[in-house]
C-alpha cells in the first residue's frame, strides 16, 4: 500500500512551527484528510500473521459488556481464527521494525526530534472493538487507515483508574468531543487527554507515539549512569575508632564519613549529555540484532559502502549533540570529517553510495558487524 508523499497537508494547513506553537503538548488537533488515499500497510491476514511471530510484541483486547480482557502474544493461529464477530482489538507494537513503508511513514513526523520518538503501533479492530477509555503519558498522532473509528476525548484531571485493570482504564469518563475518523484522517492528542476509540466498522488505526519519561525515570537513569561511569577512590577507614557503650548503635563518625564521600560526587553538563544520549538511544530490552554472516572485512566494507550505500536497521537509533554521537546506547566523540556521514545517517536513516571518511570507517564497520546497519537499499525482514 502506498505511503503519502511529503507534500501532503499533514497538519491541516499548519506549518510544523505553527503546530508546535499552538498544539504540541498543549491541546488536541483533528485533521481531516491529513494523508489522502492512505489505507495503511497491512491486511487483516497480515497483522494476524505478525501477531503469531515470537519477536513481535502483540496484544489482544476483547470486550465483554463493561469489561475488557487483555492477552499478550505471541498468539497461535487458532487463537485468532476463533475470535467473535465484534468487540475485539489486535495491537502490534513497533510496526516500523517490520514494515519498511511503516518506517518511512515516521519520516513525515521528523519535525519532532528523534529523541522523542517511541514507535509506530497498529491497531486492528472488529466493529465495536477498542481498548476502553484511558489516557497516555505521551504525545500521539492517531492516523486512521482502512475503516472508521469513533474517537471520544475529554480534558480532565479525574484520572483515577479502575481497580484491578491490566489496561489501566479510567474509572470515570465523560466525553467532551467526539469524531468519526475515516481513512486518511488524523487526531493529535497531548499527554493525559482522556480518550476512547471504538471501531464503527472493521478498521486499522496507526498510532505514532512520542515518549516523555517521568522525572523518576530520568533520576533512575542518571543514577544508573553514575554507577556505571563514576569512579570514587578510597575506602572506609576508622583508625581513631572510639569505644562506645552500645555496639549496635551506628557510629556518628561512620555516618559523617559516608556523607562526605557522597558530597564529593559531582557531575556536569557533559555527564548529563552522556546519560541522556545513551538512555534515549538504547534499544529496548526485547530487541536483538542479527550480525551479517559472513561479515565483510573493513576494507571490503568500505568498498561496498562506496558502491551500495548504507541503511540504518529499523531497530537502531542514532542521536547526536556536537561532536558526541550516541548509537544504540554507545557513545563516541566523532570530530572533523566523521561527523558528516554520521549526521546524515542519523537524520535520514540511510547513507547514499560514496566514499567513507577514514575517521568514520571504524565505528561504522563495528556497527555493521553488530547488525546495527546494513549495506544497500532497504529490505523487509521476514516475519513468516
Amino acid at each position: 500500500m502506498s505511503v503519502p508523499d511529503s507534500r501532503t497537508a499533514l497538519l491541516g494547513g499548519l506549518s510544523p512551527a505553527a503546530f508546535l506553537h499552538r498544539h504540541w503538548h498543549k491541546r488536541p488537533l483533528l485533521i481531516r484528510n491529513a494523508m489522502p488515499d492512505f489505507l495503511g500497510f497491512l491486511t487483516p491476514a497480515e497483522i494476524k500473521r505478525l501477531a503469531t511471530h515470537p519477536d513481535v510484541q502483540s496484544r489482544l483486547v476483547v470486550r465483554q459488556g463493561r469489561h475488557w480482557h487483555l492477552q499478550h502474544g505471541p498468539f497461535r493461529p487458532i487463537d485468532l481464527k476463533t475470535l467473535p464477530a465484534r468487540q475485539w482489538t489486535l495491537l502490534v507494537q513497533e510496526l516500523n521494525h517490520w514494515i519498511p513503508a511503516a518506517a518511512r511513514l515516521l519520516d513525515h513526523f521528523s519535525f519532532i526530534p528523534h529523541a522523542r520518538l517511541d514507535d509506530l503501533m497498529v491497531s486492528y479492530a472488529a466493529p465495536g472493538g477498542g481498548v476502553g477509555p484511558h489516557f497516555d503519558s505521551y504525545d500521539v498522532f492517531l492516523l486512521q487507515g482502512f475503516g472508521t473509528r469513533r474517537w471520544s476525548i475529554a480534558e480532565t484531571d479525574d484520572l483515577e483508574l479502575r481497580p484491578n485493570s491490566a489496561l489501566k482504564l479510567l474509572r470515570r469518563f465523560t466525553p467532551q468531543a467526539q469524531w468519526d475518523l475515516d481513512a486518511g484522517d488524523m487526531l493529535y492528542l497531548p499527554p493525559h487527554y482522556a480518550h476512547d476509540g471504538v471501531a464503527v466498522t472493521e478498521c486499522f488505526t496507526y498510532s505514532i507515539g512520542f515518549r516523555a519519561p517521568t522525572h523518576q525515570e530520568w533520576v533512575e537513569a542518571f543514577l544508573d549512569h553514575l554507577r556505571d561511569h563514576l569512579t570514587v577512590p578510597g575506602r572506609y577507614a576508622d583508625p581513631d575508632l572510639a569505644l562506645q557503650a552500645h555496639p549496635a548503635e551506628l557510629p556518628a563518625a561512620l555516618l559523617h564519613q559516608v556523607e562526605r564521600v557522597l558530597q564529593s560526587v559531582r557531575w556536569n553538563a557533559a555527564d548529563v549529555l552522556s546519560c541522556v544520549g545513551r538512555y534515549l538511544s538504547e534499544p529496548k530490552p526485547h530487541l536483538f540484532f542479527t550480525p551479517p554472516h559472513p561479515a565483510l572485512s573493513r576494507h571490503a566494507f568500505a568498498r561496498a559502502v562506496q558502491k551500495e550505500g548504507l541503511r540504518l536497521d529499523p531497530r537502531s537509533r542514532i542521536l547526536y549533540r556536537g561532536q558526541w554521537f550516541f548509537f544504540n546506547g554507545e557513545a563516541r566523540a566523532c570530530p572533523g570529517t566523521a561527523r558528516t556521514p554520521l549526521i546524515h545517517l542519523a537524520d535520514r536513516h540511510q547513507l547514499p553510495p560514496g566514499p567513507l571518511p577514514a575517521t568514520a570507517l571504524p565505528w561504522l564497520h563495528e556497527a555493521y558487524q553488530a547488525g546495527w546497519i546494513h549495506l544497500g537499499p532497504e529490505q523487509s525482514p521476514s516475519v513468516s
